[in-house]
C-alpha cells in the first residue's frame, strides 16, 4: 500500500442509503467539497450540486466499479479522489479524479492519491487511465492538442499531470448559452432545419422515456462512448440494455432532476435517429446542462443535430423559464457540433484538457 505524507488520510467514502443517515457526513462534506473546488477553478457555482441530488449517481450500479477516498489533511477535509472501472467484458480503461483545495497544494497530497489509483487501476488490470481537468485562461507557456484543435495553459493541474506521466489528448471546450435571449434566432433556425430534415420528426419526452423508445434509445447511448471524436484516447465499447438505461434513469429521477429528452425519429419506421438531452436540479433558477446529443452516422447530412437542439432549447422556456443558461461541452475538433451550438449563440468560456497514462 502507498505511503502516506504525515497527516494526510485517504479515507474510503462511504455511500449512505440516505443523505440524511447519520453515516452520511462524509458523504455530504465530500459534495461541499466538490462543489468549492469546482468554483475555485471556474470562479461561478453553475456546476455545484446539491449532496442530496448528487448520491443517486454514487449508488453502486452492475456497469461500473467505483473507488472513492476523501482526502483528510491534518484533521481537515481537502478534497476527494474517485476510480471507476467499466465492467464489460475485456474493458482496459478507467477514468479518474482529483479534485484538491488550493489551499492544501504542495503537500503531496496529489502525489499519494494517484499513486493508489494507479497501484489499484493496475491490480483490477487496467492498462489505460483517462482523466478531465479545467483549465482556466493564464499567461505563459501552452500545451496544444495532437489533434491540432486547441490548447491549455501549462498550470498547475498540466504540470502534475505531465508530472503523473499523462499525455494531453483532447480539449473540450466549455460553452453557455444565455437563455433570455436567441428566441428569434432559435425559431428561424429550426424551421431551416425542419426544412432539410425531410421525412423525420421531432419527438420529445421526460424521463422515464416510453417503452416504444427504450430499446433504441438504449442502442444510441452505447454510441455515445464510441462515436462521439476521441483524438488518442481509448474507450471500451459500452454495452446498454433496457435495464442499464433505466437504471441511468434512476440516477436523475431519484435526485428529482428533470430531463428533457429532444430526438428525432423517421416517419416511415419509426427508428429514432438522433437525440439530446437538457438537465435541470430540483433548483429551476439554476443552470441548465446540455448532456449528450448524438446523430447516428447513417442519418447524418440532414441537419438532425440543429433540430433537435433548438426543439429542444424551445421547449426548455416552458420547463424552466427562469434558469438563466445552458451549459454544454464539446469535444475541440467536433467542428460540425461546434458549427450548430455557434450559429444557436453558445459561446466558449473555458477549456478542458483530456489526459491518458498509458500503464506499462
Amino acid at each position: 500500500m502507498t505511503t502516506l505524507p504525515a497527516g494526510l488520510e485517504l479515507r474510503p467514502l462511504h455511500i449512505p442509503a440516505h443523505i440524511d443517515d447519520p453515516d452520511a457526513a462524509d458523504f455530504r462534506e465530500m459534495v461541499r467539497l466538490r462543489n468549492l473546488v469546482y468554483e475555485e477553478i471556474s470562479g461561478h457555482t453553475d456546476e455545484s450540486i446539491p449532496a442530496d441530488e448528487l448520491l443517486p449517481a454514487f449508488q453502486p450500479r452492475p456497469e461500473v466499479k467505483r473507488f472513492s477516498w476523501i482526502a483528510v489533511f491534518r484533521g481537515e477535509v481537502v478534497g476527494r479522489a474517485g476510480l471507476d472501472l467499466p465492467q464489460e467484458e475485456g474493458a482496459r480503461t478507467a477514468s479518474w479524479l482529483i479534485e484538491l483545495r488550493r489551499s492544501s497544494w504542495g503537500h503531496g497530497i496529489g502525489r499519494a492519491a494517484f499513486a493508489r489509483i494507479e497501484q489499484i487501476a493496475r491490480a483490477e488490470g487496467r492498462s489505460v487511465l483517462h482523466t478531465w481537468a479545467e483549465h482556466p485562461a493564464a499567461q505563459g507557456p501552452t500545451l496544444s492538442a495532437p489533434t491540432g484543435y486547441g490548447s491549455v495553459p501549462e498550470d498547475h493541474a498540466a504540470r502534475f499531470l505531465l508530472a503523473s506521466g499523462c499525455t494531453l489528448e483532447q480539449i473540450v471546450r466549455v460553452s453557455t448559452l444565455d437563455l433570455a435571449e436567441n428566441g428569434s434566432r432559435l425559431r428561424d433556425l429550426l424551421t431551416a432545419a425542419e426544412a432539410a430534415a425531410v421525412g423525420y420528426r421531432v419527438v420529445q419526452w421526460t424521463l422515464p422515456t416510453p417503452d416504444e423508445f427504450v430499446d433504441r434509445f438504449a442502442w444510441m447511448k452505447s454510441r455515445m462512448a464510441t462515436d462521439a471524436p476521441s483524438a488518442g484516447l481509448e474507450h471500451d465499447e459500452e454495452v446498454w440494455d433496457a435495464a442499464r438505461l433505466r437504471r441511468h434513469e434512476a440516477t436523475y429521477l431519484d435526485a428529482g432532476r428533470h430531463m428533457l429528452v429532444t430526438a428525432a425519429q423517421r416517419v416511415d419506421t419509426g427508428e429514432l435517429a438522433a437525440f439530446n438531452e437538457l438537465v435541470i436540479g430540483k433548483d429551476r433558477t439554476a443552470a441548465t446542462g446540455q448532456e449528450d446529443t448524438l446523430v447516428v452516422a447513417a442519418h447524418r447530412g440532414h441537419r438532425l443535430g440543429m433540430l433537435v437542439k433548438c426543439a429542444g432549447l424551445l421547449a426548455w422556456r416552458d420547463v424552466a423559464p427562469d434558469s438563466p443558461r445552458v451549459i454544454t461541452y464539446n469535444a475541440e475538433e467536433n467542428r460540425p457540433m461546434l458549427s450548430i451550438n455557434e450559429a444557436i449563440g453558445f459561446a466558449p468560456i473555458s477549456y478542458e484538457g483530456v489526459w491518458k497514462k498509458v500503464l506499462d
